[in-house]
């Protein structure tokens, strides 16, 4: 009857309270996996260098400005033309100053369709000196 007795207090101890060694160590497993993997991981990317905002140099020549809009209109330096007579005209304005170079501004909008055969024809027009900014 003692060893019943003895028996039934080591059980009423042992359901007492829950071992937490086994889940201390388990997490600490998990924390130092977890350390080692952060060391090998490794970003690839690439520094850019960006240039600070300035004036440009005065003796730079002024791009050619080629304007997309959102309805599909292309101007070219101000003047509304057809997407097929771009490069006659940017051929035109390159031949009065080679070191030009030409700005493309399209509208986010605008078909990137329209956008390629604009550039198709800036090159048809013997520039291949293109900038691209997009405009609202």
């Amino acid at each position: 009857m003692a060893r019943l007795k003895r028996h039934h207090a080591a059980e009423a101890e042992s359901s007492h309270g829950i071992d937490l060694a086994p889940m201390l160590d388990f997490v600490l497993n998990l924390l130092i996996f977890f350390i080692i993997i952060a060391v090998f991981v490794k970003e690839s990317g690439m520094l850019v260098n960006r240039p600070t905002p300035g004036e440009p140099p005065k003796d730079a020549p002024q791009s050619i400005t080629v304007l997309i809009l959102e309805n599909g209109e292309v101007w070219v330096d101000e003047r509304a033309v057809d997407p097929r007579a771009v490069s006659a005209n940017i051929e035109r304005l390159h031949a009065e100053d080679s070191k030009r170079g030409v700005m493309v501004q399209a509208h986010p909008k605008a078909h990137s369709g329209l956008l390629i055969t604009v550039v198709d024809e800036i090159h048809l027009g013997g520039v291949w000196n293109i900038t691209f900014a997009t405009g609202g």
